[in-house]
């Protein structure tokens, strides 16, 4: 029963923060996943955790239709000093640009690299490099 329990406490927590941040892809959200679960309750955890985590990786997952759209966009790239980095906001300076046909993702091109950013928070959610 205690297993259980804290097999359920961690799904309930991987699923929570990696929704409520939505910035893992299917490889990091397993590997998160795996680390916290196993963490709270050893192998059986990191187990149920990278399952979970994968999960929610995946759904989280960007489509291959937004990165080549905005292949095709033209932008001139801008310096920033700050690390840019998946998970962290990008500064107030940086022009954030639409993704064409997909509203819900704006992207910039940052010391010469693409990334897709939450436009509500402004944090990356992908390097394309």
């Amino acid at each position: 029963m205690r297993t259980r329990l804290a097999v359920s406490l961690i799904a309930a927590s991987l699923l929570t923060s990696g929704a409520a941040l939505a910035q893992s892809t299917t490889v990091v959200g397993a590997h998160n996943g795996a680390e916290a679960g196993g963490a709270v309750a050893g192998p059986l955890g990191a187990m149920v955790g990278g399952t979970v985590g994968a999960a929610v990786g995946a759904g989280l997952e960007i489509p291959n239709a937004v990165i080549n759209s905005i292949d095709e966009e033209r932008a001139p790239s801008v310096v920033v000093h700050e690390r840019v980095v998946v998970g962290e906001p990008l500064p107030d300076t940086v022009v954030l640009r639409p993704v064409p046909r997909y509203t819900e993702y704006r992207y910039a091109v940052v010391n010469d690299r693409r990334v897709i950013v939450d436009p509500r928070t402004r944090r990356v959610i992908k390097i394309i490099d």
